[in-house]
């Protein structure tokens, strides 16, 4: 998730297409729209360790648009995808 959320913040579309799993993925992604992703908090977890082949991280982006600060929220799902952890998508 950490990798993931440093990706948006420096614009790096092609890290966030490749830790993406296929079944979920798009074809594209467009980074732009003038937000800033500044601050991420991990509020918890679930699975994830060297054992497991899914987890689930929930957390909360803030970001800056246009100068003003907002945040999302989300409870995301990550699974094992040839030895990879790969983003699955909302829960």
């Amino acid at each position: 998730m950490r990798s993931r959320f440093s990706a948006f913040s420096v614009g790096d579309a092609g890290y966030l297409l490749r830790t993406w799993h296929p079944s979920t993925r798009p074809a594209r992604l467009d980074l732009g729209g003038g937000l800033r992703w500044v601050r991420l908090e991990i509020l918890e977890t679930t699975g994830g360790s060297a054992v497991h082949t899914e987890g689930t991280v929930r957390f909360r982006a803030h970001y800056l648009e246009r100068g003003v600060p907002g945040e999302m929220e989300e409870n995301s799902r990550f699974v094992r995808d040839g030895g990879a952890w790969t983003y699955l998508g909302a829960v």
